[in-house]
């Protein structure tokens, strides 16, 4: 999509803070970050949000999650993160390209939280 800002970081016309990234899948940091530790998981195919998922995404879904726990590891989260995967914008979804919020670190609530994309 050629006005999806996530299309957009992941074809790499705009620069972003990366932590990961490889054929299929993107990260990089939250510009509002609600914990220490605050990054964004894109695949690069754009897919609307995770209740547009079609048959055709499912290794790709499964790879969300497993790139989210690598990248939860490398920055230090060994005893625990959360993920939370916004969708629509009833359920708090404003950037609607598929991603997953990888959040943690000291301080995060043990309730949950709210995460907007930006």
């Amino acid at each position: 999509m050629t006005d999806c800002i996530f299309c957009k970081l992941a074809a790499g016309v705009f620069p972003s803070n990366k932590v990961y990234e490889d054929d299929d899948v993107l990260v990089f940091h939250d510009l509002h970050p609600v914990a220490p530790v605050h990054v964004l998981v894109v695949p690069k195919t754009h897919i609307e949000s995770l209740a547009h998922a079609a048959v055709e995404h499912q290794a790709l879904l499964g790879k969300l999650m497993l790139v989210a726990a690598q990248v939860a590891g490398e920055l230090g989260l060994e005893s625990g993160f959360r993920t939370i995967i916004n969708t629509g914008a009833g359920g708090g979804q404003t950037v609607f390209h598929l991603h997953v919020h990888v959040i943690g670190g000291p301080g995060l609530p043990a309730g949950i939280v709210g995460v907007a994309t930006h």
